[in-house]
């Protein structure tokens, strides 16, 4: 992938005009690019290490506490989405992301943001709102709704698994819709459809428990309604087990 005379222009001007070097807009160039034009994932010492923004207004860099940094960056970022949406004539050709050896299906075409964490690998589509997370070997993809990502990061604690972030605050993945499984498409689900082992990013809080009632038909009748929480997913398998022992032990 190489700039073209218009491109090398327009990246020398935006480079003095903010104080980056040509090596730096070119990277964030290709960032923005990459996403759309409306995030980027970028690496470069010039812009603090490691960061992302997204058009929203989300900027994240490794060296947190520069916020003049912050604000040339976020600036440079807006003016290169500008230029990315408006200018056909930047690159010699069309760039490529990703690599030649794509795990997601060919149909998303290239991610605006991939990578990988705690055996898990990830790639997000915002145009085609899909998020493909490979489990193990098994390709799991995602109907990501309203959400814009503007971060992936590793989830803390033992579980491990992919912490992500959108203008709504944390994303839970398992309440992200699965459209497609091990390359098999996935019926909507009346509730939301579980995450792969380990994958998901924060613990839906748990469903209300239905109120026992005093006869056992009643008590059978509240282990039912547990039940159908169960299969749903709003209830895990260990508050399932003790809900039930606990109702079964007043027979």
């Amino acid at each position: 992938m190489q700039l073209s005379d218009s491109g090398l222009q327009a990246v020398a001007s935006l480079a003095a005009r903010h104080g980056f070097s040509t090596e730096a807009v070119t990277t964030m160039l290709q960032a923005v690019t990459a996403g759309g034009g409306t995030m980027a994932q970028f690496s470069h010492p010039e812009f603090g290490g490691s960061g992302q923004w997204m058009s929203g207004g989300m900027l994240m860099l490794g060296d947190m506490f520069n916020h003049g940094l912050k604000s040339r960056v976020d600036s440079l970022c807006h003016e290169l989405a500008t230029l990315s949406a408006t200018r056909g004539d930047l690159w010699l050709s069309a760039p490529v992301f990703g690599g030649g050896s794509a795990w997601w299906p060919a149909d998303l075409g290239q991610p605006a943001a991939s990578g990988s964490q705690n055996q898990l690998r990830y790639a997000w589509f915002p145009q085609a709102r899909r998020l493909a997370v490979d489990s193990g070997g098994e390709v799991w993809i995602y109907d990501t709704l309203d959400h814009q990502i503007g971060g992936f990061s590793q989830q803390q604690g033992s579980g491990g698994g992919i912490a992500m972030s959108s203008q709504f605050g944390p994303v839970d993945l398992s309440r992200l819709p699965v459209v497609m499984r091990a390359g098999q498409a996935v019926a909507p689900a009346p509730a939301f459809a579980p995450a792969p082992a380990c994958a998901a990013a924060f613990s839906p809080a748990p469903a209300p428990m239905p109120a026992p009632a005093a006869g056992g038909e009643d008590l059978l009748a509240t282990i039912e309604k547990l039940g159908a929480l169960l299969q749903r997913g709003l209830l895990t398998e260990q508050e399932f087990a003790a809900k039930k022992a606990e109702l079964l032990s007043r027979l």
